[in-house]
């Protein structure tokens, strides 16, 4: 699931003169005329460019499996009611192409990822980040041994469901059957109605399954955090109650992974925080860990 780009811009110059020409003095009193006005040379001041201050946050948000960046929308126009930048990274799963952020100069970098976004980065871009906030996030997806057996299963029959075949109208219509079926998991236990505009909601076509069908692959050999993954800065774990998709050995093995991660539950909630959403507590979090 999913689960996510202000610019600086200087004011115009203000220049300020000091005193201008003073031409034309007139006095109508009676007596003798006044000495001919002298000229005051005017002297103009230095110029000033008023810049804003830099924000304080920068953020790159990236969506989970079968999402798109249209998902951050409320993070976005939240963030950026703060002050702080906000990039939302793209994998090109529906209409929208793939889109790769990159970080700017100013700001605190943090990082915010749904589900298997942390996963679909590259280490460059995880290893500068500053503060990391993972909802409903995992290291390893598919538990070890005879636990996991279930959930390898219904991998390969999701795999399955994104091969080519010879009928390209009914291949992109089984893949989207299939993304229909993931986001009713993904909304449990809230009505998949509510879930946001996606790629289920049309035919997929040949690249959106070739990503859909590589990052399946992925999340099948996940087996521990991603590489770059910055272990020693803050970290957030937000957690829903009632997921259906990260099972709770995984939740638990991701704490143990990150010792020092401050954590919070949402009782009931589903994978997707459809009617938990924890974007207020996020906020909250980055305003008391970010830049003072």
């Amino acid at each position: 699931m999913g689960a996510a780009k202000s610019r600086l811009v200087a004011e115009p110059l203000r220049l300020s003169l000091g005193s201008a020409y003073r031409l034309g003095a007139v006095d109508d009193r009676r007596g003798p005329p006044l000495d001919p006005p002298r000229l005051l040379h005017a002297t103009p001041q230095r110029a000033t460019v008023h810049t804003p201050p830099a924000s304080p946050l920068q953020v790159i948000a990236m969506h989970g499996w079968s999402g798109t960046a249209a998902g951050w929308e409320p993070w976005r126009q939240e963030a950026q009611a703060r002050g702080w930048q906000w990039r939302s990274a793209e994998r090109g799963y529906g209409a929208a192409p793939p889109f790769l952020p990159a970080w700017g100069p100013d700001g605190l970098k943090v990082l915010i990822t749904h589900s298997m976004g942390a996963h679909l980065l590259p280490p460059s871009l995880l290893a500068e980040a500053e503060r990391v906030v993972l909802l409903a996030g995992f290291g390893r997806f598919v538990p070890p041994g005879r636990e996991g057996r279930q959930l390898r299963t219904a991998l390969a029959g999701m795999a399955e469901a994104l091969a080519e075949g010879p009928d390209p109208e009914e291949t992109a219509r089984r893949a989207q059957a299939l993304l229909h079926a993931f986001l009713v998991q993904a909304a449990a236990p809230d009505p998949a109605t509510l879930m946001p505009p996606g790629p289920a909601d049309q035919p997929v076509g040949p690249e959106a399954r070739r990503r859909l069908r590589d990052d399946l692959a992925l999340l099948e050999v996940t087996a521990d955090l991603p590489e770059g993954f910055p272990e020693q800065v803050p970290v957030l774990l937000v957690e829903a109650g009632d997921d259906k998709i990260v099972v709770p050995p995984m939740r638990e093995l991701l704490r143990q992974r990150l010792p020092a991660a401050e954590r919070i539950l949402l009782p009931g909630a589903g994978h997707a925080f459809l009617t938990s959403p924890p974007l207020a507590a996020v906020l909250q979090w980055l305003e008391r860990t970010g830049p003072s």
